[in-house]
């Protein structure tokens, strides 16, 4: 490996995105607002909408606690 493939992927980081830290702090506000209207809550908070897209363990857990939140865990 030479370090390009991680390079590719820091050059095509969103700017907004808020990275794992913040996305974790406001996933419970986020998963909540997200159960009344989701695009709303995706025009509030752009940054987390960025990190989802881009960190898999973060958008897990988000999808687990927004079915656990709306009843359709299992």
């Amino acid at each position: 490996m030479n370090g390009w493939d991680e390079l590719d992927r820091f050059l095509g980081t969103d700017p907004r995105d808020v990275g794992c830290a913040k996305a974790m702090d406001l996933l419970h506000v986020y998963v909540e607002l997200a159960t009344r209207d989701p695009e709303a809550t995706r025009r509030r908070y752009p940054g987390i909408v960025a990190h989802l897209r881009a960190c898999g363990p973060c958008r897990d857990d988000f999808e687990g606690l927004l079915a656990a939140v709306s009843g359709s865990a299992g």
